[in-house]
């Protein structure tokens, strides 16, 4: 039985980051991404986990940890991007998936 939780995505920052609405870079440390998705047992800090952006760049990501929130009714799983960089196309890709959804940290 799969269960839905809500990834909660932290990416490294990128050498040439797409700009928001007011022209300003887009600093990657601000914000989180987050998506959906259904998995077959909740992941623990530590795991490393698949992950897919359209239409087909997989990457992975390593559970930081994962809680119950009460409000949404499922659990967060909060993670980062599992390598250094990210790769400008994937980047991209993250950045462009209507799936995927940009989020600023509250400051």
């Amino acid at each position: 039985m799969s269960t839905e939780v809500e990834i909660n995505l932290r990416i490294p920052a990128v050498k040439d980051p797409l700009k928001n609405e007011t022209g300003w870079p887009i600093n990657n440390t601000d914000v989180r991404f987050s998506k959906r998705i259904r998995i077959e047992t909740l992941p623990k800090p530590g795991d490393v986990i698949d992950l897919i952006t359209q239409p087909d760049h997989l990457f992975q990501a390593t559970v930081t940890r994962a809680d119950w929130h009460e409000e949404k009714a499922l659990f967060v799983v909060s993670c980062r991007y599992a390598k250094q960089s990210i790769p400008r196309p994937q980047y991209l890709a993250l950045m462009a998936d209507a799936e995927w959804t940009m989020k600023p940290l509250l400051g």
